[in-house]
Order: C-alpha cells, then structure tokens, then sequence
C-alpha cells in the first residue's frame, strides 16, 4: 500500500467533507471533523474489498458530474458519504442501518430535518437503485454509485474481483450462481441509468461489461 497516497487521498476527503456539510447548513459551532474520522474509519474497515474510501471518492466524483441533474446536490453528497457507511457483505440492513447513521449524525451537525430526511431516503434508495420518474436526486445518487459498471474492461474486472474478496465465505458454486443472477437482473432493466449524462456515457458500456462477467461465469 502506498501510504503516502492514502493519507492524500484521505486528507482530501476529510477536506470535501468540510466544505460539504458546511454547504448542507452545518452549525458553524459544529466541529465536523470527528464525523469525517469515524466515516473514513468505518470506510476503511478490513472487510471491505470493494465498498473502501476509493468508491466513496468515485460516487462522489460521479455526484460531480450529475449534480446539474439533482434538485437539492448537497443532500445527494451526503448520501454518498453514508451510503456504504456501515457495510457487512453478510449482513442484509446495511442500507438501513447506514441511513440511520445519517439521521443521528446530521442532526448533531446542525443539518435541518429536511435535508436529513431526504438523505436518509438517498441512502434507503440504494437498496433497490430504482428511483422513481422526476425523482432527481435519487436518479443521480443510483446513477453516481451504478457507474463503476461502465468502466474500462479491466478497472470492471478489477471491481467483480473486489466484489468475490468481498464474499470471500461463499463458496464459488454459490456465488457464481448468486452473481449471475444479479447480472440478469441488472441486464433485464429497461436502462441501468436515469440520469441523461448516464444514459449517454455509462449504459452501453456497462451493458456490454455486465453481459461479459455473465459470459464468464456462465
């Protein structure tokens, strides 16, 4: 590990994570960087393969470019930080579990109900990806954290290893099966991407890397 290039990636965040609830509504009384600590922490937890502080940067990153889509970008910020916060690959609630990190904490920031609530539902939304028609927000969270499926063939190869690590107990006969049926699922979609950024720049390509992994496995 290059540690150097971990503190400055995390320095980084630390830094986006300031300017982010400080944009939000945070108290200016409110100290967020213990909040940034325990979120790096929990991002950085040793059974994570897959779900680490890289894919936060890059959902946040994705949130970059789909924040002329969303209605209220702070919030799908928010959302980002915590929707993998509290992650168990064997576990079922962690969506749940990490909205309601999310209604603890930014509360405590200062952050009003309003914006809370909706980043909890953010959160809540990456359970299913499927934000309803006009749902905005939600289009451009599930479009920001979908994207790693429109990478280059080997960063994609690079995130389905990641993804097995991450399930490393399951047997391969087991996962090949569950893993392909959440290719056909993903695959059958009328469109992966809401968003018309992702629609122009991330469904063909993760179209085609989605039906390749199914190959493979199968």
């Amino acid at each position: 590990m290059n540690t150097d290039a971990t503190d400055r990636d995390t320095t980084g965040l630390r830094a986006r994570w300031r300017a982010t609830v400080t944009a939000a509504g945070a108290h200016p009384d409110r100290d967020p960087a213990p909040y940034a600590d325990r979120l790096l922490a929990a991002w950085a937890e040793p059974q994570r393969r897959y779900h680490t502080t890289a894919h936060l940067a890059d959902v946040l990153a994705r949130a970059d470019e789909l924040a002329p889509h969303a209605a209220d970008p702070s919030a799908v910020e928010l959302a980002a930080w915590f929707h993998d916060a509290v992650y168990r690959p064997d576990r079922s609630e962690n969506e749940e579990r990490s909205a309601a990190l999310a209604e603890r904490a930014l509360p405590e920031l200062g952050i009003g109900p309003a914006r809370t609530a909706e980043v909890a539902r953010l959160v809540r939304l990456t359970v299913t990806h499927d934000p309803a028609p006009g749902d905005t927000n939600g289009e451009a969270l599930c479009d920001a954290d979908l994207a790693v499926l429109a990478g280059s063939p080997q960063r994609y190869a690079a995130y389905a290893a990641a993804v097995r690590a991450e399930y490393g107990f399951v047997p391969d006969e087991d996962f090949r099966a569950g893993r392909a049926a959440v290719l056909r699922q993903l695959l059958g979609l009328p469109r992966l991407f809401r968003t018309p950024y992702g629609a122009a720049h991330w469904e063909a390509p993760a179209r085609r890397n989605l039906a390749a992994e199914l190959d493979a496995l199968t």
